[in-house]
């Protein structure tokens, strides 16, 4: 681990990163609770080891003490954030990116966007914290993250808050590469896909699905009649809550009377039923018409007879 805070020193590493393909990147924020939040640490990991976490690739890692030190920021934003060559991976990309150009970044990865696109039965964690991912996904060992919320303000920094920042890139990198493993799995080509072993899987799985949703759609209802019965408004995790929406609708006759009328000019499209096409008939065509065509898949699934089923 290199903990760099002189100007050169860091300059000096920024510039090796910027002919680097990937990079991994965390950042520590001090008085992140505040309403002025203060770029901290920027942890920077160029070229992790494919197999377990080891002391080899934890000293890849480079803390960057850029506390007060804007014109450094600056420079790693120019050189690295901007830089469209280089693959940027990120846990929350969208917090992290605040304090590093904001939307301006490019070729940019989320970790976290990542797992949430992933479906739950190939990815079944109860949270998508880097921390959860790593011992869950990655299967490391217990994360502390008791440094997490400390004074990342303070100087000298502890040892026990560098070798936090420390590891956070190397558990980015760990989880990214499994995600994307992931990612591979639950988008396969449709044109290799194998039907038939989709069609088992999927007649597999349908009792026992329909039998689940349903009790949990009845449960859920069950609930919320209760919790308003008994006049609930929260508890265990659960919320209930109300709203109302009021739509107002006129005749479209009326409407286009009363704008003309009143000198407003309406430029919306109407989208005309077949109903009101058959009605216009042949004077559709004095109608200046926009037409647009969509093509809608519907899978139809039919009930099969046990001596039916392929398996």
């Amino acid at each position: 681990m290199q903990y760099l805070t002189g100007f050169k020193d860091i300059q000096a590493v920024i510039s090796k990163y910027s002919q680097t393909k990937i990079l991994w990147i965390d950042t520590e924020i001090a008085d992140y609770q505040t309403s002025k939040p203060r770029l901290s640490l920027i942890q920077v990991l160029d070229k992790p080891t494919q197999m377990g976490i080891d002391a080899a690739e934890t000293e890849r890692v480079s803390i960057l003490d850029v506390l007060e030190k804007s014109e450094i920021i600056d420079e790693f934003i120019e050189k690295i954030i901007f830089n469209p060559d280089i693959e940027k991976v990120f846990h929350n990309a969208s917090y992290d990116l605040r304090f590093l150009g904001n939307r301006q970044a490019q070729n940019v990865s989320c970790t976290l966007e990542m797992a949430k696109s992933i479906p739950y039965y190939l990815l079944p964690v109860p949270n998508f914290k880097l921390e959860t991912l790593a011992e869950q996904l990655c299967h490391l060992s217990a994360v502390d993250k008791t440094q997490q919320g400390s004074d990342w303000g303070i100087r000298p920094l502890s040892r026990k808050q560098l070798h936090y920042a420390k590891m956070d890139p190397v558990y980015l990198a760990r989880v990214h590469h499994r995600l994307l493993q992931l990612k591979q799995l639950a988008n396969p080509d449709p044109v290799k896909e194998d039907l038939s072993a989709l069609m088992i899987r999927y007649r597999q799985l349908e009792h026992q699905w329909k039998q689940i949703d349903t009790e949990i759609n009845h449960i859920k209802n069950r609930i919320k009649a209760a919790m308003a019965a008994q006049e609930v408004s929260e508890t265990a995790g659960f919320k209930l809550s109300s709203s109302k929406r009021t739509t107002k609708k006129a005749a479209f006759e009326q409407l286009a009377k009363l704008t003309q009328t009143l000198g407003i000019e309406l430029d919306l499209p109407v989208t005309l039923t077949k109903a009101v096409q058959k009605q216009l008939g042949e004077a559709i065509e004095q109608l200046s018409l926009e037409e647009e065509v969509s093509t809608n898949w519907r899978l139809s699934i039919q009930e099969l007879e046990d001596e039916d089923l392929p398996f």
